[in-house]
Formats: C-alpha cells, structure tokens, sequence
C-alpha cells in the first residue's frame, strides 16, 4: 500500500512518515500542493492521501479539487489541520475529503482512520 503526504510542515510529515511506515504503508512525501499533484500524476499506485489545508502554491482543498474532480481518483483522503473552521471542514467533505483530523496529531486516532478508510475501500 502507497501513501501520499502533503504537508508544508517538516514535523508532521516526519510523524505521519513513522506511522504510516509503521501501519505497513510505502510513503511518498511532499512539501505542497503542486509537488502532491506532480507526484500522483507520477505514480498511479497510490492508495491513500493526507494532506494539510493551508500550503504554499497549492492549498489541501486544491488538491482535493483536483484528485476528485480532475483525475476522477476515489482513494481515500484525510485531511489534517490546525485550523479547525467548521465551515473549512464542510468543504473538505463537499470536496470529497473522507476524514478530517486536527493537529496536533494524534497517532492512535490516525491508525484508527486508517483501518476504517481501508475497510469501507475493500
């Protein structure tokens, strides 16, 4: 199974690295938007999406736009955040985001999203 990350956020990224390496998971890391649409259009495998809202250049909600909308993927896609705006996480969702976690991150309740997005998948 591939993951990709999308954070401008060195720490996270490092996190989410570790548990995703930890769950089984190949990890494809980058810095923002444009990177995480230049590295899905270059790797047709992946599984799994995370991605932050606010990043330089292209935003979380963008690259959400542009998996569901564009290239009409249907892998799931969490969202992380430290900005949590009610009305930010309903366009997350209308976009086609499957979960939305806050940061700071929590380990256990991302494993727990994990599990849960793979089965509804399966």
């Amino acid at each position: 199974m591939k993951v990709l990350i999308c954070d401008d956020d060195t720490m996270t990224i490092r996190a989410l690295e570790f548990q995703f390496k930890r769950e089984g998971f190949e990890v494809l890391k980058a810095n923002n938007g444009k990177e995480g649409q230049k590295m899905i259009l270059e790797n047709n495998d992946i599984d799994m999406l995370v991605t932050d809202i606010y990043m330089p250049q292209v935003s979380g909600l963008e690259l959400i736009t542009y998996v569901r909308q564009t290239l009409h993927l249907d892998f799931p896609i969490i969202v992380l955040s430290m900005v949590n705006i009610e009305e930010n996480i309903l366009h997350a969702y209308q976009l086609g985001a499957d979960s939305y976690l806050s940061k700071p991150l929590k380990l256990e309740e991302l494993s727990n999203n994990i599990k849960l997005l793979l089965k509804r998948n399966d």
